[in-house]
């Protein structure tokens, strides 16, 4: 096994025991990454940065050393790193390189972490398939015929690189299920944790009611030691939230047996397909086993959900992206004489943003404007609550933890969606995007391949802040599915 195939818990183990140093395990990522350019995971590799943060592990790790001391990550694009690119996969934050760092990669960084760059994603975080980059598409490990497949999105580049064995672990965001959802795509763990569990100070905004950072990881138990690491009050995120946290690793204790999994009828959708239908069933039996008594629960308002999420997320979008215009950073367009300021703005605009980014500003801009904003923003906004609603009643009702499908297929061809409806890539957020507008934790777990040998995922939804028994069901739902399977090295 190569030292960049270990996983988060043995690396660390092996740090501690010296049978390997940081630079040794920072190198063989390296290596990797370099071998890996097909996949297109890392966008701005920082080589050197790596090594100084590992030989700096090396001298930490002979004395007492936090768990993430020499742990090699990939850090998604969207995550401000001091003197680094952080475009956000934009045209228009083109050479932007941040004077400060975010919070979450400076507590990474604290805890010994070191950066192997920055990776690909889609543009903005708006996308299922990470086809919106202005680096070109990322491209999932897992291939079983000729056709290159999506490692969904929007965060891409980190399913592909932790899939691939590029890196250890990495920095994921999910505002509608852009954690989740890759994470099944690629056969790997993801976490979404409760919204204000981890800062989002210096992470760029998306939607930022909905926003949240989370770990990547190639099993529960590192998703667990990365999320520890993430995770924490800060004052400067107005949204963070001042509670302790536990010790996530501690948590997984492997029992379950009395705890109530509830299982949503709305989310046995029409049309979907047998495979996913039986993984779920399996997944059923497997918490079963395990001493879990399944119940059946109602979430009616989830069938509003996609809606709910498409009015309230490019609202906020179009208000947070107001603030790229050629003034303060990043790109601007070159101007004709006797353009003035609103030219430059337009100019601007039109060239940096994507398609897709485009979008969503003017549909966001539409559902704010003053005839519209009560038939859609106000609407959206109490229909969400109307679902929040929906699992506070399911939790106070003793269930423990929610199961469901993670996506409603496996990883489709990259360019297959490109001349459909975009509603029918949205739709790939179906079973995620309820868990972002009641801010609750989820996580999806690989648990089987489908017919043609692509990994599926199962998703469980925790309570508010219960990221420790999430985890644990988790941990409970990985060693009933035994999932070991890896991509066969084509790249």
């Amino acid at each position: 096994m190569n030292a960049n195939e270990l996983t988060i818990a043995a690396a660390r183990d092996a740090l501690r025991k010296r049978e390997i140093s940081a630079v040794d395990l920072t190198m063989a990522c390296l290596t990797a990454i370099d071998a890996g350019d097909a996949l297109n995971a890392f966008v701005h590799k920082t080589p050197e940065i790596a090594l100084d943060q590992a030989r700096a592990a090396d001298e930490r790790l002979k004395g007492e050393a936090p768990d993430l001391c020499g742990i090699p990550l990939g850090i998604k694009d969207l995550f401000c790193t001091k003197g680094v690119p952080s475009q956000a996969a934009s045209g228009i934050l083109k050479g932007f390189k941040p004077e400060y760092e975010s919070t979450v990669t400076s507590k990474l960084f604290d805890a010994g972490a070191v950066m192997l760059g920055k990776l690909n994603m889609d543009e903005f975080a708006m996308g299922s398939s990470n086809e919106t980059s202005v680096y070109g598409n990322a491209v999932n490990p897992w291939k079983v015929d000729d056709r290159k497949l999506t490692p969904g999105g929007s965060s891409g580049g980190s399913a592909a690189a932790v899939a691939a064995d590029l890196c250890l672990g990495a920095t994921g965001t999910d505002t509608g299920g852009s954690i989740r959802q890759p994470a099944a795509f690629t056969g790997i763990t993801g976490i979404k944790p409760t919204y204000g569990r981890v800062s989002r100070w210096g992470i760029v905004a998306f939607a930022s009611s909905l926003d949240q950072a989370g770990p990547m990881t190639k099993s529960v138990r590192d998703a667990a030691i990365l999320l520890q690491a993430m995770s924490g009050h800060d004052p400067k995120d107005s949204t963070s939230a001042d509670i302790p946290v536990p010790d996530f690793e501690a948590a997984l204790t492997g029992d379950i047996r009395g705890k109530k999994i509830g299982i949503p009828k709305e989310y046995r959708m029409d049309g979907m397909p047998a495979e996913i239908d039986a993984l779920w069933a399996q997944g059923i039996a497997m918490m079963k086993d395990a001493g879990a008594e399944i119940v059946d629960i109602s979430l009616p308002h989830t069938k509003y959900a996609l809606p709910t999420y498409y009015v309230i997320a490019p609202a906020e979008a179009s208000s947070n992206l107001a603030r790229y215009d050629g003034v303060r950073y990043g790109h601007r367009a070159k101007l004709a004489a006797g353009d003035g300021i609103t030219d430059m703005y337009e100019k601007t605009r039109a060239e940096g943003f994507g398609p897709e980014v485009q979008r969503r500003i003017m549909v966001g801009t539409y559902v704010l404007s003053a005839g519209f904003y009560d038939a859609y923003y106000n609407r959206a906004r109490k229909v969400r609550a109307l679902i929040k609603r929906d699992f506070e009643q399911v939790f106070a009702a003793g269930v423990d933890a929610i199961l469901t499908p993670a996506t409603p297929s496996s990883a489709f061809g990259l360019g297959e969606m490109a001349n459909a409806d975009p509603v029918e890539m949205y739709l790939n957020d179906v079973f995620t995007v309820t868990v972002n507008l009641a801010g609750l934790p989820g996580v999806s777990v690989p648990v089987g391949l489908d017919s043609k040998g692509l990994p599926l995922g199962l998703q469980l939804i925790g309570r508010p802040w219960d990221e420790a028994g999430l985890l644990n069901h988790a941990h409970v739902l990985e060693r009933a599915a035994g999932f070991v399977a890896k991509p066969a090295k084509w790249w």
